[in-house]
């Protein structure tokens, strides 16, 4: 079954699936080794992977070649971040042929200016409704598969207000969107709402220190939620973890014991080690 296919039967089960944020190859197979149906391609993260902040900087090219990458690594099925879709509705219509090229399942786009900025930092702008929803329609028609996940994300609420994210979330969803994303609800009150105002499958984006509230995801998936993604857990712990290990080196001297007493060899097996040392004699 193609991952776009296991995507669609995944969402229409009771509940909600969680897909953790990965930005690489690695991270994507740690998600996946922790049982994970699913794993989220984050756009900060991989903007941080390659250098710089989540202000828009990397090319619709740059962010493909990252998510051909992670889904090479893993069989589950692969949600990117598709920014505003880099431009107007024939990018767009490239973004998803690229996307579907790649091994996506789906992707999310948004209706903030170019470059956009992290949904969960100020100064946001967005765009005039109508040139969102004509990108939405473009995003529709472009795939070549119908299982092909198109996710409408408004970054509406800290520009509008929250009405105007239902509003366009509810307009999306009639225009060729499968799901609606109302990114940072600023209250528990607005995220318990999102999935009862808006006429279809919904994303919860849980984002810790950001703009919405703590929700444990147990109640979120009782709100009615049937997605949720955690952008930043893992990239945010190898810097904190790096951070450590580097302190570590330079107070002690030496290596320092690694999590787990890892050795090279069980860190090589995380990412297939036995299954490549098996190919190298196999075809004398």
């Amino acid at each position: 079954m193609r991952s776009t296919s296991r995507l669609r039967d995944r969402l229409r089960q009771p509940g909600m699936l969680i897909a953790p944020g990965a930005y690489d190859g690695l991270t994507a197979m740690l998600v996946a080794q922790a049982g994970f149906a699913a794993v989220y391609m984050t756009g900060a993260g991989t903007s941080v992977a390659h250098g710089y902040p989540d202000f828009g900087l990397l090319t619709e090219t740059e962010m493909v070649t990252n998510a051909a990458r992670m889904t090479r690594a893993v069989d589950i099925p692969l949600i990117a971040d598709a920014d505003t879709g880099y431009g107007n509705e024939l990018n767009v219509f490239r973004t998803v042929r690229d996307h579907e090229a790649a091994g996506v399942a789906g992707i999310h786009i948004e209706d903030q200016v170019s470059p956009k900025r992290c949904g969960h930092l100020d100064d946001k702008e967005i765009v005039p409704r109508e040139d969102w929803i004509a990108k939405l329609r473009a995003a529709a028609a472009a795939r070549r598969d119908p299982d092909f996940l198109i996710i409408a994300r408004t970054d509406s609420r800290a520009v509008a207000g929250f009405e105007e994210a239902v509003s366009r979330a509810n307009e999306a969803l009639a225009n060729g969107a499968d799901m609606a994303f109302v990114e940072a609800p600023q209250t528990s009150e607005e995220i318990a709402a999102v999935p009862k105002l808006v006429r279809g499958p919904c994303l919860l984006n849980v984002v810790w220190g950001g703009k919405s509230p703590a929700v444990d995801l147990q109640a979120a998936e009782a709100m009615g939620f049937k997605l949720a993604i955690v952008p930043g857990l893992l990239f945010k712990a190898v810097i904190g973890a790096c951070d450590a290990a580097l302190a570590a080196l330079k107070g002690q001297h030496a290596h320092p014991e690694p999590a787990g007493r890892m050795t090279v060899r069980d860190a090589f097996n995380r990412v297939g080690a036995r299954e490549w040392e098996a190919l190298r004699t196999r075809f004398r």
